[in-house]
């Protein structure tokens, strides 16, 4: 009753505030201009959060909060126009929707699949708003009762996720997380500063390679060069399917879902350091679990979306528990939403929601209210945005070529960027022909850097522990909450092992040859072995153990899966090869011919810059590959270059420079 009392008479001051006509403009602003970044893939929230923080400076408070939470609760929700309709992951939380929503966008349903899309992240926002209303009042004994080693648990809670996400062959998902984990590691150790697979001579190793350069190389490259080869539109049947409303009315069938996979969101979300980054990866594998039919998961399942988009708008609601609490970001979005507390004169912490828990409250209910607009908004204009699915594909690759080129480059503005962007593209082509699970690689590379973090400090922590006695140490890694995700984790595994055939396609794939597989598989291993021992040769123990035991690990599970190929028959599933059978097969345009035109793009940025470079590219690449005339190949490309300057310079971002520009200085936009 104290909690009530506490909670209804700040909640209804937040809701006074909120509803002011000033404040509900700046809510709205918010969420257009969150729609306008959110749309393209790479940029997101830190982008847009970046853009606003200039101008919040001396606004008021409430107007100012309105402005930046409007903008957060909308990317979610925007970011899935380019996983349903283009299959590249729009952010870090909608990775997850591509597996079953652009799938359906080849099918013709892309408004179906944007919709249920949509009405999932809606209800996930505003179930989380009601949840954290009370919730964020109970929920900091939650917080501090996840230590190091809860932290670890849910941790590898994701990383078994592989199980269910790994396919026809589960050895095969397991060898792709554990080669995302090792290439997770490549840089400078967190812990004492070693380097891994990196070199001083290389500085732009040191730091590892970006989670946007991975996630868009893993899936945006090889899914552009795929349907670049067809020379057709993302839709085959070159309509939208249904409508919005059937997309509503999927979602209604699957509440009960919807409801389960929100609260998954929220509970995660309240977990700092993880929120996004897993979040729709546990959703998408509770979904699987809990259906029945697995038969089309990956092959356009609509509930494969419902679950990872219910979850994410949802675990945008929970990361803001340790947040506002604790002011601890729960994500780089709420990093950014830190600095603009501060820039408005709140402090974080406990002592917020102590003296202003209205304004604690406005924040939260601001996010419900812009979840809302945004969700309204994405359907009203889904029917017309999913009409790009009918365009022909020729036409739209040149700008997302240049588009994926400009988010990769933000990563730390260094050609190299580009040049990680193509080898990482070249391995998810790679990946995606041999059917080794793409999904499995991301979780890998995603959880690589806190699992060893907290499994360093963990287990430091626990030998202190053990040496003070045996119940001691055992009461600090056996806790209740450490047994209760174990069990979860042991269940999931066991029922993806069991159900990997019918998880992400039970066809027969298309195979071909052994030759091609095995000498990819052999490469993985090569890499592995490399990466093995250089971690073995590393002086401090403290930053070799993690690499040696998971390097270690796929080691062998990589040599028993090429012992099994080596034994199996040609036409064996092992040996599945999409160059081999399917559309890959019967596509036009050969893989590399449509590959070295971003590697074109890549080059002429690396010589020229990226403007010039990229108006050369579009010439060519309209005129030569999509043979248009030459009034619209100038005026698609006047348009493209046109947008992308405005969007740099509104952002206030950089393009990549060429050896052009160390030898001559020219004006923006062709510094």
């Amino acid at each position: 009753m104290d909690l009530i009392a506490t909670a209804l008479p700040a909640l209804g001051e937040a809701m006074a505030l909120i509803l002011r006509p000033e404040q509900l403009m700046f809510l709205f602003l918010g969420v257009v201009l969150g729609l306008s970044v959110g749309v393209f893939p790479g940029l997101g929230g830190i982008a847009g959060l970046s853009l606003v923080l200039p101008f919040i400076f001396g606004m008021d408070p409430v107007s100012g909060l309105a402005l930046m939470v409007g903008l957060i609760a909308v990317v979610p929700t925007s970011d899935t126009f380019a996983s349903v309709l283009l299959g590249i992951p729009g952010s870090t939380a909608s990775q997850a929707t591509v597996l079953d929503g652009f799938p359906l966008s080849k099918k013709g349903e892309a408004a179906r699949a944007l919709s249920a899309a949509f009405a999932s992240s809606l209800f996930g926002g505003l179930l989380g708003a009601c949840v954290l209303t009370f919730f964020i009042l109970i929920a900091r004994p939650l917080i501090l009762a996840f230590g190091l080693p809860e932290m670890l648990m849910i941790t590898i809670l994701g990383l078994s996720m592989v199980a269910i996400l790994a396919g026809r062959i589960p050895l095969k998902g397991v060898v792709a997380a554990g080669l995302g984990l090792m290439v997770g590691t490549i840089g400078e150790a967190a812990a004492g500063g070693s380097l891994r697979m990196s070199t001083y001579e290389i500085p732009y190793l040191i730091d590892g390679l970006s989670l946007v350069i991975v996630g868009l190389g893993i899936f945006a490259i090889p899914e552009i060069v795929a349907l670049l080869r067809q020379d057709r539109a993302i839709s085959k049947s070159g309509g939208l399917g249904k409508g919005w409303l059937d997309g509503v009315r999927d979602w209604w069938r699957n509440l009960w879902l919807s409801i389960r996979c929100s609260a998954i969101g929220v509970l995660v979300g309240v977990i700092p350091g993880l929120g996004g980054s897993v979040v729709d990866w546990i959703a998408y594998g509770f979904t699987v679990q809990a259906s029945k039919d697995k038969s089309q998961f990956g092959r356009g399942d609509i509930r494969g979306v419902i679950g990872p988009e219910s979850s994410n708008n949802a675990k945008e609601g929970g990361g803001l528990v340790p947040t506002l609490i604790f002011g601890i970001p729960g994500s780089g979005s709420m990093a950014v939403f830190l600095g603009g507390l501060a820039l408005l004169g709140y402090d974080p912490g406990p002592h917020m929601v102590r003296h202003n828990l209205d304004i604690t409250y406005t924040i939260v209910w601001s996010l419900a209210f812009a979840n809302v607009i945004g969700a309204g908004l994405c359907i009203a204009l889904s029917g017309q945005i999913a009409r790009l699915t009918t365009i022909r594909f020729t036409l739209v690759a040149p700008f997302l070529f240049m588009v994926i080129a400009f988010a990769a480059f933000q990563s730390t503005q260094s050609l190299g960027d580009l040049v990680a962007l193509m080898g990482v593209g070249v391995l998810g082509i790679f990946l995606r022909r041999f059917e080794f699970s793409r999904p499995a690689f991301l979780i890998g590379f995603v959880l690589s850097a806190q699992a060893e973090s907290f499994s360093n400090m963990a287990n430091q922590i626990a030998g202190a522990r053990f040496n003070r006695g045996l119940l001691d140490g055992l009461e600090y890694i056996a806790s209740p909450i450490v047994l209760v995700i174990l069990a979860l984790t042991v269940v999931s595994i066991i029922i993806g092992i069991r159900q990997g055939k019918q998880i992400l396609g039970s066809d027969n794939p298309p195979t071909g040859g052994k030759r091609a597989p095995l000498v990819f598989l052999a490469c993985i291993l090569a890499y592995l072995a490399v990466a093995w021992v250089d971690a073995l040769m590393i002086g401090r123990v403290g930053d070799k153990i993690f690499p040696v035991t998971v390097g270690l690990v796929t080691l062998v599970c990589g040599i028993a899966l090429l012992i099994r190929m080596m034994r199996a028959p040609e036409g064996h599933a092992l040996f599945a090869d999409m160059v081999r059978g399917g559309e890959d097969f019967t596509a036009p345009h050969g893989l590399w011919a449509t590959l070295a035109w971003f590697a074109f793009l890549l080059v002429l940025s690396s010589l020229l810059g990226f403007v010039i470079a990229a108006t050369i590219f579009f010439v060519t690449f309209l005129r030569i590959r999509a043979q248009v005339s030459w009034l619209r190949t100038v005026v698609l490309s006047a348009i493209s270059i046109g947008f992308i300057c405005f969007l740099a310079g509104t952002l206030g971002r950089d393009f990549p420079p060429g050896l052009l520009q160390e030898l001559v200085r020219l004006p923006w936009p062709l510094t």
